[in-house]
């Protein structure tokens, strides 16, 4: 099987002979578009569009193309382009074409490619691996993927992914398959029982996240650019339905995020540049559709629109970057970037509460849990270095708790009593805090790796241990037990970002992202 997209971000031909001119477009075109594609929409090689690249600084950029990158296709220039010419060439990258590019059902079709017939998969596991307690590791360091067993801490397959895998993985409701979507919209198709790829397709040219039905039937893909929601078969990820993102009045929007909501046999969105609240109902039972205002929906006035695979539309009051859902799968708990937080109640299609979250809150990372027979959630702010604890009956804040310092990910699980969160995005980025769930404060503090990256923990399914991600190239993941905070193990991996446990996503643990 020839590997996935070539990792990299500028994999130009070594011989290529040297640059003439610091015009960065001619640069480009002599360099990079043989790999990359004519307008930076990718090829063998990554899109190198602003929204794929958004993860990068500047200096990361030229350093890739003054140095390559090491086990990838990546050659480094430094010998062949002037440092004048490395920085036209980065400057350039940053700036959104001329004519923003398009992607259409032709070009999804043309990338689509099927690897191995699902109907020939093996009935079982090709490994003596615990199915249900495998990690699915994602190393951005080197664009891999490690598929880890969770009893004994031993890497069971590691492949090549495409470049800058983003929105976490989701798995088949019976945990055998796993679906990534990366930065600049491919979306690959793994079985973890084989340990192979299945199927690959690029659904845009960037794209938010994507969510698994809790039928096991569909994906659906979120896309920015273009603006789309794009409905894939989730048996070898054949495209059935692209939709369109506009509101009522026409408007185009981005695509924030995209979640199964399982009770509710729907997938529900949220818009990045218009107010509103989307449901796709996959239930082939799903009532009727009235996009306009009827007298009486039992006199069936208006124009019904097919409930099944179709959006019902929630007008919302402000734009939501982000969204969490309480453990009925009723109410949708939506933030936006300037930290305005509503809840709202999918029954009825309206808001029913303000929350007081203050700064950025980070819900995709929220958990619930209870306490005193009462049931909270809990999130972390990106700016503020606070985690804030809400009662989900009254919706009231109840606790600002004050961390080491901003993080990104909070983590928990049933069979703990603390909730870990990191301090990633702050000078004491290699601190950890073990939050306990019964005092609501901070326990302890846990640095692994001092000076380095402590972040994203996540459990085994029975919660025993926890897996620190220490985010450098190279890196580690570290094993902790969850009781005594000892380490009891190490493995060497490049950059990893994030870590997924079958058995914890698969139940929708209260302690992890969904």
């Amino acid at each position: 099987m020839k590997p996935l997209l070539a990792a990299g971000l500028l994999f130009m031909a070594l011989c290529a002979p040297p640059a003439l001119s610091a015009n960065p477009a001619t640069l480009y075109d002599t360099h990079c578009q043989a790999c990359h594609g004519p307008g930076r929409m990718g090829a063998m090689a990554p899109a190198l569009l602003p929204q794929s690249l958004e993860r990068l600084r500047p200096a990361e950029v030229e350093s890739v193309i003054r140095n390559g990158r090491p086990a990838t296709q990546m050659a480094g220039f430094a010998g062949t382009l002037s440092d004048e010419d490395i920085r036209a060439l980065a400057g350039y990258l940053a700036v959104p074409p001329s004519s923003l590019p398009d992607w259409s059902a032709a070009d999804m079709a043309a990338s689509y490619r099927l690897l191995v017939d699902p109907a020939r998969l093996p009935p079982r596991p090709v490994h003596s691996a615990n199915p249900q307690n495998l990690f699915v590791v994602v190393e951005a360091g080197d664009h891999h993927v490690t598929v880890l067993g969770g009893d004994r801490f031993r890497p069971v397959a590691r492949f090549a992914s495409h470049f800058a895998l983003h929105g976490g993985p989701k798995f088949s409701p019976d945990g055998r398959f796993v679906y990534f979507a990366s930065r600049d919209g491919w979306v690959t198709q793994y079985d973890l029982y084989s340990l192979q790829v299945v199927a690959d397709v690029r659904v845009g040219l960037n794209t938010r996240n994507l969510a698994v039905s809790s039928d096991g039937r569909w994906v659906l893909v979120g896309n920015t650019l273009p603006e789309t929601l794009v409905l894939l078969d989730a048996n070898g990820l054949r495209p059935v339905r692209t939709l369109p993102v506009r509101d009522r009045e026409g408007r185009v929007s981005r695509v924030s995020a995209v979640y199964d909501a399982p009770p509710r046999k729907s997938f529900v969105v949220a818009l990045k540049d218009v107010p509103e609240l989307w449901e796709i109902s996959y239930d082939p039972a799903a009532e009727p559709i009235y996009p306009g205002y009827v007298h009486d929906y039992k006199m069936g006035e208006g124009i019904a629109v097919p409930g099944y695979l179709n959006p019902r539309v929630t007008p919302l009051e402000l734009v939501l970057d982000d969204f969490f859902f309480d453990p009925s799968y009723r109410h949708v708990i939506g933030a936006s970037r300037e930290g305005r937080a509503q809840v709202i109640n999918l029954d009825i299609r309206r808001k029913v509460a303000e929350l007081s979250l203050s700064g950025m809150p980070h819900l995709g990372s929220g958990i619930t849990f209870v306490r005193d027979g009462r049931r909270y959630m809990a999130t972390p702010n990106l700016k503020g270095g606070l985690l804030t604890v809400v009662d989900m009956e009254s919706w009231q804040t109840v606790k600002d708790i004050v961390l080491p310092g901003a993080g990104f990910f909070l983590r928990s699980h049933e069979n703990t009593p603390y909730a870990w969160a990191d301090a990633m995005m702050s000078p004491r980025k290699d601190t950890l805090a073990l939050i306990d769930k019964r005092t609501l404060e901070v326990a302890r503090t846990l640095t692994l790796r001092p000076g380095k990256t402590n972040a994203h923990v996540e459990f085994t399914r029975d919660g025993r241990y926890a897996l620190v991600s220490i985010m450098e190239t190279p890196g580690e993941l570290v094993v902790v037990d969850a009781t005594t905070l000892r380490e009891v193990a190490a493995l060497p991996m490049m950059k990893p970002i994030g870590k997924y446990n079958v058995f914890n996503k698969v139940t929708r643990s209260e302690g992890t992202s969904h």
